[in-house]
């Protein structure tokens, strides 16, 4: 079992940037997948951004691409969501997640995620 914490939300206005972190409670394997989403009021859960925790393969919605960057601390554990130029349509609660499953690429797909942490509020104002 492992414990995913998420950090670093809040309020932010439009344009500006926000660094998500996930830290998870025991060591990662280099064949996982760290993966980010989130969810918008009255929406359905949605794919952000993926790693493998080797390094082999990320992955980015094309909602932000160009805006987000996925990266990973191995030291730390972590793995981070550089989220810059927000817009109000970035407006969620942004999810970590672990995904066990073993492949050359990371997924993208919520069912393929095996742990998730509790989410960490976004709201970006206009």
């Amino acid at each position: 079992q492992v414990q995913l914490v998420e950090s670093g939300g809040g309020l932010v206005q439009a344009g500006d940037s926000l660094r998500l972190s996930c830290a998870a409670s025991v060591r990662i394997f280099h064949t996982y997948s760290m993966g980010w989403f989130r969810q918008a009021p009255g929406k359905e859960r949605e794919f952000v951004a993926c790693t493998k925790w080797d390094g082999a393969s990320t992955s980015l919605a094309d909602s932000v691409k160009g805006r987000f960057s996925i990266s990973r601390d191995s030291s730390k554990n972590t793995v981070n969501l550089q989220m810059n130029s927000l817009e109000p349509e970035d407006t969620a609660v942004y999810y970590c997640a672990q995904s066990r499953l073993y492949g050359s690429v990371c997924y993208r797909a919520i069912g393929e995620y095996d742990y998730w942490g509790q989410g960490t509020q976004v709201t970006v104002s206009s």
